[in-house]
């Protein structure tokens, strides 16, 4: 045999060999892979005992507890379910309250803040009221007054409003604020304003606001007179009166502090009068088309001589005045004010005000509002010192003044 015969036969078997282990090597890889695979992979069976997540486990036990709950709830007692109804409503009710201190505060700001910017300084009350705090009364009470009722309003000051360390004495113990409400002349420092200055500094018993007189601005100096109040003093209630009415204020304060707890109320002597369309005649109104068909009525609102809001609505009418409409009649524009707000009309009857001749036997009735005097009538509400007779009929006086009624 030849060296190249035996080289290709070496060659041949080295080939052979190669081709054998190839093969059993892929073959052996591939029964590894299987049993690995099936090691692997194997699905474990499924147990006899379900298992639950944390988290439906919580959901079960919080649903179990609540089924629990509700039949206890259902077991309780009536009157632990009262008692809770009444701490829910006294929460809301002193919600309301911190809402509506809230709103005053933000009334005061923009009263001050306006004042700063027309580049009139604060006024003497407010100064005041800021330095003594917070105090709170339970009424203010605003007498509507003109330059022209000098006459009335000495009355006024002979019968019901106290004067000097007397109204003080009010203001203190009693919580009761009473001011003559009135604005500026159109001829800015002339002899009215002089006057009404000298008779301020007589009595000091004047709230001047930055308003200009006029019969036809009454409901603008309504809206000014319950933002300016608002700002001056924290009250309860904001009463308007006319300086032609006399009140025995005692009575007013007790009827007022038994609606302290309602957060919006409009008290007064209601009325629904027809809406006059016709011109030149007495409180015509020329928005009556507004009313809908000649011949229908007003909305409900209280008499312009006597009514009383709580803090909550004259904060509104203070943070909204610029966008309040006025109509010609000022009792109609404040009723119009309160149209779609969640407000508690009162329509007290004893706040109806006595005119000529009823007034003396309203008077003797014990109405709030006494009567109701014209220089020009006749008979017991004619002069001074007869309403001052009617105020002793009445009980009205310095005892009445400071009794504990309230």
């Amino acid at each position: 045999m030849t060296w190249k015969s035996r080289g290709g036969l070496d060659s041949n078997v080295k080939s052979f060999v190669s081709r054998k282990w190839t093969l059993l090597f892929c073959i052996g890889c591939f029964c590894a892979g299987m049993l690995f695979s099936d090691r692997m992979w194997v699905v474990p069976e499924v147990q006899d005992i379900p298992r639950g997540t944390g988290v439906e486990d919580g959901k079960l036990k919080l649903v179990s507890e609540g089924c629990d709950s509700v039949s206890k709830d259902m077991k309780r007692e009536p009157e632990e379910i009262l008692g809770e109804v009444s701490k829910t409503h006294h929460a809301i009710q002193t919600l309301d309250k911190t809402i509506s201190n809230l709103e005053m505060e933000l009334a005061a700001a923009r009263a001050a803040q306006e004042s700063i910017i027309n580049g009139s300084p604060l006024s003497d009350n407010l100064k005041i009221n800021e330095s003594s705090g917070k105090r709170k009364y339970l009424m203010v009470v605003g007498i509507n007054s003109a330059f022209s009722s000098r006459k009335r309003r000495d009355s006024v000051r002979a019968t019901w409003m106290p004067q000097g360390e007397k109204r003080k004495k009010l203001e203190e113990e009693k919580g009761i604020v009473m001011r003559f409400v009135i604005g500026h002349s159109a001829t800015s420092g002339g002899i009215l304003d002089r006057a009404i200055e000298a008779e301020d500094k007589r009595h000091g018993d004047f709230l001047r606001l930055e308003h200009i007189e006029g019969y036809l601005e009454l409901s603008a100096k309504t809206k000014i007179f319950f933002a300016t109040a608002v700002a001056l003093w924290n009250a309860d209630f904001y009463v308007k009166v006319d300086d032609d009415v006399h009140v025995n204020i005692a009575t007013l304060g007790a009827t007022l502090a038994r609606h302290r707890s309602k957060p919006r109320v409009y008290i007064g002597c209601m009325k629904s009068g027809p809406v006059l369309a016709q011109k030149g005649v007495r409180y015509h109104e020329p928005e009556y088309w507004k009313f809908g068909e000649e011949g229908n009525k007003y909305f409900r609102h209280a008499t312009g001589q006597l009514y009383a809001i709580s803090k909550d609505l004259a904060s509104y009418i203070s943070i909204n005045q610029h966008m309040l409409h006025k109509y010609a009649n000022e009792d109609v524009s404040l009723g119009s004010w309160f149209i779609g707000l969640d407000v508690e009309h009162i329509d007290d009857r004893r706040l109806c005000c006595g005119t000529p001749p009823d007034c003396e036997w309203k008077a003797q009735a014990g109405n709030i509002c006494v009567a109701s005097f014209d220089w020009s009538c006749s008979g017991i509400c004619k002069s001074a010192e007869r309403m001052k007779e009617v105020h002793r009929r009445c009980g009205e006086g310095e005892n009445a003044l400071w009794s504990a009624a309230f």
